[in-house]
């Protein structure tokens, strides 16, 4: 008795057993080419129940489908995928496998660095990034609140702007994409703590 017999007596839907009946050869044709070898048969025919099963789940929605034989093998595409991840080696990683321990990481290096960066900045370029850039001001509010001009004030952003990413880029080790001048990479600080005027 084959998967359709057996899903009569089940009460899978008409519809399912008449897209079933017109691919499951198909099917079955499609997942033996590509499982060829020792056990490719048997597989192939537990992957072709699989996609039965998968249909009948379905009930009435599967009636619904525009195009029933696309959507079983889509189905049997995806097992195959399915079985193939699954039979890839496995490579099992040593339990005294040394962890990489190279201190803090990157952006937490970043984080860090950027106060110290801050605290660099003149009082003034510093106001201006902490209420622009950090503090979500717009630059006119800016420039309403420090009694400037809104070109003062976009000037004086924009000169407190490239002065921390002068010392972004000599402190902090970031690096910016030359294209679109947007931060791509960060090697490191180089000197990411606040200069000791004692020493």
């Amino acid at each position: 008795m084959n998967a359709v017999d057996r899903s009569a007596s089940t009460g899978a839907p008409p519809c399912v057993l008449r897209a079933w009946s017109q691919s499951q050869d198909e099917l079955r044709g499609f997942l033996r080419h590509r499982l060829q070898g020792v056990d490719g048969p048997e597989v192939a025919d537990d992957l072709l129940h699989e996609v039965f099963l998968r249909a009948v789940r379905q009930g009435g929605g599967f009636c619904a489908v525009d195009n029933a034989r696309a959507w079983l093998f889509q189905v049997a595409r995806n097992l195959l995928i399915d079985h193939q991840r699954a039979q890839r080696p496995q490579v099992q990683l040593p339990d005294d496998l040394p962890q990489e321990n190279g201190g803090p990481a990157p952006i937490d290096q970043l984080a860090e660095c950027l106060p110290n960066a801050l605290a660099a900045l003149a009082a003034e370029d510093r106001d201006a990034i902490e209420q622009c850039d950090l503090g979500g001001l717009t630059q006119a509010e800016y420039a309403q609140q420090r009694g400037l001009s809104l070109p003062g004030a976009k000037s004086r952003v924009q000169r407190a702007r490239a002065r921390l990413r002068a010392v972004l880029l000599e402190r902090c080790g970031v690096r910016f994409d030359p294209d679109t001048g947007q931060v791509c990479c960060h090697t490191g600080p180089t000197r990411c703590a606040p200069t000791d005027p004692a020493g």
